[in-house]
């Protein structure tokens, strides 16, 4: 599978503080973002949250969940390998299947998920864990997209 590019967001100030000005709709994206994973390998799902994060060029979002990823013991090597899970020998087919699928959703063209990286998802995942797996790609990619919209800031 050839590696997608990387996106490259400009590093820009702030535009808004996106969560002051709409709590609500903000509190509601993180629900959904706790709920979308329920059930589903908290590794699993730290790896799909970066990994979607990285691609976005979601400099706030990666960092924040590199973060939250290592606080559940996730290593600097694995975290540092993932732009090239496909080649290294560090994940598990588990999670080298969920993160085939992040890549594919999140890069989603006019094809959509191709028929072999779903399968391949499908043959590691139930079909429960695989609906949160699907849920837990669209509820990063989301926030990905509105904190790069608003130009939230890395974290430190």
């Amino acid at each position: 599978m050839a590696m997608p590019k990387l996106a490259d967001t400009p590093v820009q100030a702030p535009r808004m503080d996106l969560f002051a000005a709409s709590p609500d709709s903000y509190q509601a994206m993180l629900t959904f973002l706790v709920a979308a994973g329920t059930g589903l390998d908290p590794g699993i799902a730290a790896l799909v949250k970066v990994r979607a994060s990285v691609m976005n060029g979601c400099g706030f979002c990666t960092k924040l969940h590199e973060s939250l990823a290592q606080s559940m013991g996730e290593t600097e090597e694995r975290l540092s390998a993932l732009p090239g899970w496909a080649v290294a020998s560090l994940f598990t087919p588990r999670e080298c299947a969920a993160l085939a699928l992040t890549e594919a959703v999140t890069i989603l063209g006019n094809g959509g998920v191709p028929d072999e990286v779903y399968d391949r998802a499908a043959q590691e995942f139930d079909e429960a864990e695989l609906a949160q797996l699907i849920w837990t790609i669209a509820a990063i990619n989301a926030l990905n997209r509105a904190s790069i919209a608003a130009g939230m800031p890395s974290v430190s």
